[in-house]
This record gives C-alpha cells, sequence and structure tokens, in this order.
C-alpha cells in the first residue's frame, strides 16, 4: 500500500484544490492531507477568511481524501514522516529549495516526493481580489 501525503490551506476552496487532490490520490493508495491551521499558514500567508474547524470539514468530505489532519507548521515534513508517508506531494509553485529539501527528508526516510503541477486556472487569492474589485464598493 502505498500512503501519500499532500497538504492545503483550502481557504476558498475551489476547483483548482479538488484536482490537486483527486491528482494525489490517484498516484496512492491512501492519500492523508494535511489542512494548515491559522499559524502555520500566517508563517507564509494572510490568515485564512474561512475558520480552520470548516476547512478540516471540507476536506474530510471528499471522496478522494482517506484522511485528514491539522498540519501546525507550513512546512509538511514532520507530519509526512509521522504518517510514515512513501510520498509527499509538492507543488510546481513552492521553491526550489523547499522542494529540495522535502526530497532529501523523504529520501532519508526511504520516501519520495512527487511534484504536481500548480492549477493556474483559479487560486484563492485571485478570489479574494476579484469579490474586492466586483463588490468592494458595494
Amino acid at each position: 500500500m502505498i500512503i501519500g501525503y499532500a497538504y492545503v490551506v483550502a481557504d476558498l476552496f475551489h476547483i483548482g484544490h479538488l484536482k490537486h487532490l483527486q491528482s494525489c490520490k490517484s498516484k496512492c493508495d491512501k492519500l492523508i492531507v494535511g489542512v494548515l491551521n491559522n499559524e502555520a499558514t500566517m508563517e507564509k500567508k494572510r490568515k485564512p477568511i474561512i475558520s480552520f474547524e470548516e476547512r478540516m470539514e471540507i476536506i474530510r468530505g471528499l471522496k478522494c481524501v482517506d484522511c485528514a489532519v491539522e498540519q501546525k507548521t507550513y512546512s509538511p515534513l514532520e507530519n509526512a514522516v509521522n504518517a510514515n508517508a512513501d510520498v509527499l506531494f509538492e507543488s510546481t509553485s513552492h521553491t526550489p529549495q523547499a522542494i529540495a529539501e522535502a526530497e532529501e527528508t523523504m529520501l532519508e526516510v526511504g520516501g519520495k516526493v512527487i511534484t504536481m503541477p500548480y492549477y493556474e486556472g483559479q487560486s484563492s487569492t485571485a478570489i479574494k481580489h476579484k469579490v474586492v474589485a466586483e463588490w468592494g464598493n458595494k
């Protein structure tokens, strides 16, 4: 059985999130998804609009997700290692340094990293900007 670990903020869940997680699931038997809590998210981004509890419930409700867990740091490495993941799914949107660090860590525990393409068609940030632009003055 191949255990995969993916991670998301999942603020303003959209089609890019869904496609990413479905693609991850297609490459493993069991998909564990880390949902970044607010503190972990704010290491690199703004505080999510949707509460952590609601974001967890959304991810838990997806057919492609076998297990959702809290991720307490922006880096997925501790969770992936603790989950005994064979595969850590990273994104092409992440820095080469972050991906290299993930590859080194996963190699040390007998796993690997698969870098998944970032879905350019949608993003939570783009949705937020669109809402402000179209609804901000109404």
